[in-house]
């Protein structure tokens, strides 16, 4: 009884860390397009290896298990899949392990315009950030922003309904990839996806404040386990918070 009392108290913790980070942030941010799920909706989760998370790369199914990965497009999709299983809707999941928002453009064409998405939701950054320290990378915060905008550019030229869901790129300080050296530079680049989502009225998931947030029940560990990739935890998390934005 004392370790369900415990955990139904975490529970509690945790949804209030999303419910408080998203009530700010609709405080604090431009109106954005209302989501509303319609009858055979197609939502489409893009991004790198925090959205990929080891999917099946060879299924074209929409709701299949293994092509929605691990992590939380998948615990997201069967949310919503039970939640409405009145209105078929059909989800997939393009993310890609390593990408950055040029190479989500280089693909974006078989990736997301064929599927005709309604909602797009897209989680983008941290390798734009993180590959210039250790790959290489030459790019900027503002080749990011340039890259980004016109990638929802030609989205919304081609799919003018479609609803977007930006999620902010995160890095919890502190957990083995992540350190000092980080920020601030980092932070321009949750800033410039958040002023891309109130550009575009796209939702927006403040998913750093979240995990910020988080450490105050567990630490940074718990929730990845190398400040950027994040553990069961952390998806259900980023999940939760996804859920919670676009209801």
């Amino acid at each position: 009884m004392k370790k369900a009392a415990i955990g139904s108290v975490m529970a509690m913790s945790l949804q209030e860390i999303v419910t408080s980070a998203m009530a700010a942030e609709r405080r604090n941010a431009p109106p954005a397009a209302k989501i509303e799920l319609k009858k055979n909706a197609v939502i489409l989760f893009q991004g790198d290896s925090i959205t990929d998370v080891g999917r099946k790369r060879d299924s074209t199914n929409a709701n299949d298990a293994g092509a929605l990965g691990h992590g939380y497009a998948f615990l997201a999709a069967g949310a919503l899949l039970e939640k409405h299983a009145d209105k078929t809707l059909q989800i997939y999941n393009k993310g890609i392990s390593g990408n950055k928002v040029y190479q989500l453009a280089e693909r974006w064409d078989a990736d997301c315009l064929d599927l005709k998405p309604d909602v797009l939701s897209i989680l983008i950054g941290v390798n734009d950030y993180w590959h210039t320290l250790t790959g290489g990378y030459t790019g900027t915060v503002q080749k990011y922003s340039d890259d980004y905008k016109a990638l929802l550019t030609r989205t919304r030229e081609k799919l003018p309904n479609v609803k977007f869901v930006i999620g902010e790129p995160f890095a919890v300080n502190g957990v083995k990839a992540v350190d000092d050296k980080w920020f601030p530079a980092f932070n321009d680049y949750r800033k410039a996806a958040r002023e891309i989502a109130g550009s575009f009225g796209a939702v927006f998931i403040p998913y750093q404040s979240i995990f910020d947030k988080a450490q105050k029940v567990a630490p940074g560990s718990y929730w990845t386990g190398d400040g950027v990739h994040p553990s069961v935890a952390g998806a259900s998390l980023m999940a939760t918070a996804w859920r919670e934005a676009v209801k």
